[in-house]
């Protein structure tokens, strides 16, 4: 089974239709009619949706630990820091989760990319 991605408003377009290309699973808070809400509603709706969250918001790792202190479930986080990687290496890394991964690895935890 592979990992279903949400990414939030802050991450590049470019990002998107190039995992697009390669057949990896993503849907964009703007396209899910949410690119407006606050984060913890975003990482709410991610997952309902069974979506790991693909932001580079500092806030969410923030938000990501109050959930793990208080044991709230939550799809998982994969936190990008913006200076840190290119489009094309964050694109390569979100494709190995995409593909590689298994929702299960995700769950309730955050994760930091680079890989």
């Amino acid at each position: 089974m592979s990992v279903a991605l949400y990414m939030d408003v802050h991450i590049p377009r470019a990002v998107t239709l190039g995992l697009r290309m390669r057949d990896v699973d993503v849907l964009t808070a703007q396209e899910d009619y949410a690119a407006r809400v606050d984060d913890a509603t975003l990482l709410t709706r991610a997952t309902v949706l069974g979506r790991v969250l693909v932001t580079q918001d500092k806030d969410f790792l923030a938000i990501g630990a109050d959930w793990q202190r208080r044991g709230v479930a939550f799809a998982g986080v994969v936190y990008a820091p913006q200076a840190a990687l290119t489009i094309g290496e964050l694109i390569r890394d979100l494709e190995l989760i995409g593909r590689a991964g298994e929702p299960v690895d995700f769950e309730n935890r955050v994760e930091f990319l680079p890989l």
